[in-house]
Formats: C-alpha cells, structure tokens, sequence
C-alpha cells in the first residue's frame, strides 16, 4: 500500500515538473529568447557593417565638406586677390580659314578641334568641346573652372586671339568644390554618391541608437536637442 502511495506522489511529481513553471512551458519561452537575440544579433551586424562601410566612404568627402563650409560661412573674412593673366595671338591663316567656315552668327557650336588645338598650345588654354559664342565679328569662349575663371576671344577677320584667366586661390577653389559651381559632369555624380553614402550612414546610425537606446537613457534627449536647436534657430533668429 505504502509502496503504491509512494508511487503515485512520483508520477504526480514527475508530471507538475514537466508542465510546470521549469518545463515546457519555460522551454518555449527560452526559445522565444533565443530566437529574439539571434535577430537582434543580426541586424547589428548588418548596421554595423554598412555603417561603417558608408562612413569609409564618406570620411574624406564629409572631412572636405565640413571644412569648406566654415570658409564659406566666414567668406568676407578670408581675403584673397585674384591673379588675373591676359595673353594675346594670332591665329594661322590656315587656321582662321576654317574658323571663317566653322560656325554660324548665333551658332554656340565649339571650336574646331584644330583651332582650339593650337590655342592649347600657344596660351595654356583649353576650349576644346565647349560651347562657343559665334557673331560675324567675333567667337567667344568662356572657361570658367573651380576657383578661377579664363575667356578667349577670336576675331574672326584678322585672326587676332585675345585671352584672360583669373586665379582666385585655393580658398575659393575648395569652396567651388562644396558649391558644384563649375566642377563638370564627374564631381557632379561624385556629390550625388555622396550624399547617398551620407544618407546611408546617418540612418544606419539612427538605427543603432535605436537598438542601443533601452542601455543609454541620454540617446534620445541628446538626438531631441540635435533637433531642436537648427529648428529654433530657423524659426525665430533667421529674418
């Protein structure tokens, strides 16, 4: 009887420890555990990684273009005198035959490749594949760059050449480098993956501070504050 009693209280036992509190049921949570930090685990790799990738790519470029703001910002305190360089030729008359039959009077056709050939040659010049002023007295080429600017112009009876090429200095080059102002098709795409690279690496940051927040209670307050101070300064400082 004793024995068949004492039998019993074991399956009893056996069967509250297999349903109870320690076991399926704390099984199933572990589980749940372990699936939630194997997918938070994951995404901090992937945010990590193209975190820094997008930062790799980024660095110089936002190095540059931090520093170049805070010339442009302060451009009236930067001084700087521009060199200016005038130059003068005189077109071959084989050359100026084929200017004479190159382009119309209202035409922006470029040079003949010979022709700004030769003014690469003779004056440190480079007007080839650029749009070209046509009258029937004159063409003129403008060639502003990157911190400078230079113009040439032909006259289209005599052949005389007449050029000028302002230097601003490397302030102003670097500063036409953060504006895109006369910087061509390659710097143009360079800023558009840039800003793409940029875009990247500030969300993939916001998104880590998201996952690291419940562990940093200054995060959001901190991001709030990097908010509101540009949106408070707009509102009621700029006029």
């Amino acid at each position: 009887m004793d024995a068949r009693l004492l039998n019993a209280g074991l399956q009893k036992d056996s069967a509250g420890t297999a349903t109870g509190p320690g076991g399926r049921g704390d099984a199933g949570g572990d589980a749940a555990r372990r699936a939630s930090r194997k997918r938070r685990g994951w995404w901090l790799k992937q945010l990590h990684t193209w975190h820094w990738i997008s930062a790799a790519v980024s660095l110089i470029g936002m190095l540059l273009f931090a520093i170049t703001g805070i010339t442009l910002n302060h451009a009236q305190s930067i001084s700087a005198t521009p060199r200016v360089t005038e130059s003068a030729a005189t077109l071959p008359a084989p050359l100026l035959a084929q200017l004479e039959a190159a382009g119309e009077e209202g035409s922006t056709a470029p040079l003949p490749d010979a022709v700004a050939g030769h003014l690469k040659t003779a004056l440190k010049l480079d007007a080839r594949g650029r749009p070209a002023e046509w009258s029937a007295e004159e063409v003129y080429v403008g060639m502003p760059g990157p911190g400078r600017d230079a113009w040439v112009s032909i006259d289209r009876t005599s052949g005389a050449v007449t050029a000028e090429q302002t230097d601003r200095g490397w302030v102003s080059y670097l500063n036409d480098l953060h504006k895109g102002r006369n910087t061509g098709n390659a710097w143009f795409w360079f800023i558009d993956i840039f800003a793409v690279a940029c875009v990247v690496f500030t969300l993939t940051g916001l998104l880590l501070l998201q996952l690291h927040a419940k562990h940093r209670p200054s995060t959001w307050p901190i991001v709030g504050l990097g908010l509101a101070i540009p949106v408070v300064l707009a509102l009621f400082f700029i006029h």
